[in-house]
């Protein structure tokens, strides 16, 4: 979905556990921006107001044209500070902030969306941006992006998604390259452990030293479980780093919260 550049919609915010990869269990602050690149048709289809949708969990993040009218424009970064202020008023201590979506890296030339970042890291929190890593930032015009975590969720071809539209190495050199310690986080099912998934992470990996994180597929427990030992023997099979992935065991959802 195309955003107009001078404008940046939140879809929701929550404080919670991150649930995956390299910080798991980490109390969080979640910001869900809205808007997509892609549409991932292998992860499934799901009928919404009498309309069939592709794609992920978040699936509200992603179709502006069904969601939109309950995303919350937001015009000023102040905006976000003060929600991420007014969690950490109930704590007593920082938070990491985690910045997901949709896709948010399509806000990269976004002021708004760079100039809460910026804030961010001036203010000593750690931001970690979940992206599918077909975008990267322009690290010249706004050095700030070297302080931000990227957690590489670039998608293999489970997703239904062209290869050409799902993996653009020069993004993913920059953000693997420039970003502050980033890491590479895949989700597979059974069938890509068996088939394929090791010559495709091997391939988009080629070349660099982040860490990488596998995860199992599954939108709650069940399909979860279903998945998670053929992805750990993987793991070990090849060297990678298991994730579970928290909130579904504790919530039976992909709602991390």
């Amino acid at each position: 979905m195309a955003v107009e550049e001078s404008t940046l919609y939140l879809v929701e915010h929550f404080f919670s556990i991150q649930g995956e990869g390299r910080y798991c269990g980490v109390p969080s602050v979640f910001l869900r921006f809205g808007g997509c690149n892609l549409r991932c048709p292998g992860f499934g289809r799901r009928e919404v107001d009498g309309k069939m949708v592709y794609g992920c969990d978040t699936i509200r993040a992603v179709y502006g044209g069904l969601y939109r009218k309950s995303w919350h424009r937001v015009a000023k970064a102040q905006q976000i500070e003060s929600i991420v202020a007014e969690y950490e008023s109930s704590v007593a201590y920082r938070p990491d902030i985690v910045i997901t979506g949709g896709e948010p890296m399509i806000y990269a030339s976004n002021p708004v969306f760079n100039s809460m970042l910026e804030k961010f890291v001036d203010a000593g929190y750690r931001v970690t941006i979940e992206t599918n890593a077909t975008i990267a930032p322009s690290f010249s015009e706004h050095p700030f992006y070297s302080r931000v975590i990227f957690a590489m969720a670039v998608k293999l071809s489970g997703s239904g998604e062209p290869k050409s539209r799902r993996v653009v190495p020069e993004a993913i050199e920059a953000l693997a390259s420039k970003g502050r310690d980033s890491f590479f986080k895949f989700t597979l099912n059974t069938a890509l452990t068996k088939k394929g998934g090791a010559e495709e992470i091997a391939e988009i990996c080629d070349g660099y030293g982040n860490e990488v994180y596998c995860m199992p597929l599954g939108g709650d427990e069940r399909e979860l479980s279903a998945n998670a030992a053929a992805v750990a023997e993987f793991c070990l099979k090849n060297g990678y780093r298991y994730s579970d992935r928290l909130h579904v065991r504790l919530w039976n959802r992909e709602e991390r919260r």
